[in-house]
């Protein structure tokens, strides 16, 4: 029976591999430079759309960081003449639904629409006003800058933000990234809507910009969604600037008190970038560190042996620029300085041995099996082709993920985490120390 159950897992896990390996990414670029990608299918009669823009936080001007994150934010509160609840009203009318974020790099736009022609039309013509016509009416940007900054003040009484956001300023110092995305309070209360008017000009162009489609519309009609989108968006020609990470800002261990009665533990530094030739060793390595769960070294070494920690983690965040590696973990605060030496000391043989040849297979192995999980939806798609589109990764990421993570050896692994990371010159940041 669990020999048959065996099988019938690989070949579910071979029919995935086979189905995204299948995936058709047809690209071309709008007449305006936009980039775009797009996946046709047409088993549920539903249409995807992400627009990305180099219009993260790391664009804040100095003086004025938040900006970028209150841009984006009032986009979708007034747009064409529409107020935000008629706007918010008539998108779920049609059963549309838009959404977006910001991060350090990128700003943007997602919508998810029924793909019949009077529903999509309608939507599509409802996401171009958010993208193309922001109206950032003066009293919703007060309104907006007061719950921003009340939120702000709120979260600086808890833990993990502190923690955070002392860890981001610390390994990065001056670098836009390490800055708080959501801005402070007297950058914000200065911001008004000429700023976010010039914000959105500089850089919600669409040479800078990428449009991710997926689902049930044939390529033609994805051609002119793209061309659509990118016609309407501002032609300006300020291009991006994210500077590099150039110097290693190291600064120890840095104790921060607070009632909570755990001590909150971040440790890390700059480490990665997007599509770096070590992108593969280090991510199948970092499973075995403690990007793996109960699976992970961090986890036994600090958890399972010694019982000083419900979880610990470690991942690396690739950017544009040197994304951080992160190493976190709570527990009590009379065991801070115990479980901080077991981490330590765990870190530093990893990156002199490296793993074993079994944490390898077994990393491998689920690594693999768990990767068509991520392209199970449209929705999932869209998500991984607009990193893709972004930060400019081959096409064929997404069929050689397989091959790429079966190819990754112990040297390697040990290669690079010797190359990027040195384990004596780890910030770690605690807050809640004794």
């Amino acid at each position: 029976m669990f020999i048959k159950l065996i099988q019938l897992i690989f070949l579910f896990v071979c029919f995935q591999l086979n189905a995204f390996a299948e995936l058709k990414i047809n690209t071309w670029e709008t007449k305006e430079g936009a980039k775009v990608l797009f996946v046709e299918n047409h088993d549920l009669p539903i249409l995807d759309v992400n627009v990305n823009f180099f219009a993260g936080s790391a664009q804040d001007p100095i003086g004025k960081e938040g900006l970028a994150n209150l841009t984006h934010h009032l986009m979708n509160l007034g747009a064409g003449g529409i107020n935000e609840e008629k706007l918010a009203n008539q998108f779920s009318d049609i059963g549309a639904a838009i959404g977006g974020d910001v991060d350090l790099d990128r700003a943007y736009f997602k919508l998810r629409t029924l793909s019949s022609a009077p529903q999509r039309d309608k939507a599509l013509t409802l996401f171009k006003y958010v993208i193309h016509a922001p109206d950032f009416p003066v009293p919703v940007i007060d309104r907006e800058k007061d719950r921003i900054i009340a939120s702000i003040k709120q979260s600086m009484t808890q833990p993990e933000t502190i923690a955070n956001l002392a860890f981001m300023k610390s390994i990065y110092g001056d670098h836009p990234y390490g800055r708080n995305e959501a801005g402070n309070i007297d950058t914000l209360q200065k911001l008004n809507q000429a700023d976010l008017k010039q914000f959105y000009k500089n850089y919600y162009s669409s040479f800078e910009s990428s449009i991710v489609i997926v689902g049930d519309v044939s390529a033609d009609e994805a051609k002119k969604i793209s061309e659509s989108i990118s016609q309407g968006l501002p032609q300006g020609n300020t291009k991006h600037n994210i500077a590099s990470v150039t110097a290693q800002n190291y600064v120890g261990v840095k104790k921060i008190q607070h009632p909570a009665k755990q001590a909150h533990i971040l440790m890390g530094m700059p480490a990665l970038k997007r599509g770096e030739k070590d992108y593969f060793p280090l991510y199948v390595g970092n499973y075995i560190l403690g990007g793996g769960g109960f699976v992970s070294r961090l986890t036994e070494e600090v958890r399972e042996k010694k019982g000083l920690v419900y979880s610990v983690y470690s991942y690396f965040m690739p950017l544009y620029v040197e994304g951080p590696l992160e190493i976190g973990l709570q527990t009590k605060k009379e065991q801070a300085d115990e479980a901080l030496s077991i981490v330590n000391s765990t870190i530093k043989k990893f990156i002199d041995e490296g793993p074993n040849e079994k944490e390898l297979i077994a990393a491998k192995q689920n690594l693999v099996g768990g990767f068509p999980l991520r392209l199970d939806s449209n929705a999932k798609i869209v998500d991984y082709l607009s990193m893709i589109a972004f930060y400019k990764l081959p096409i064929s990421y997404i069929d050689n993920y397989v091959s790429e993570i079966n190819k990754v050896t112990v040297n390697q692994i040990k290669a690079a985490f010797k190359n990027k990371i040195d384990p004596n010159k780890l910030t770690t940041i605690i807050v809640g120390a004794e």
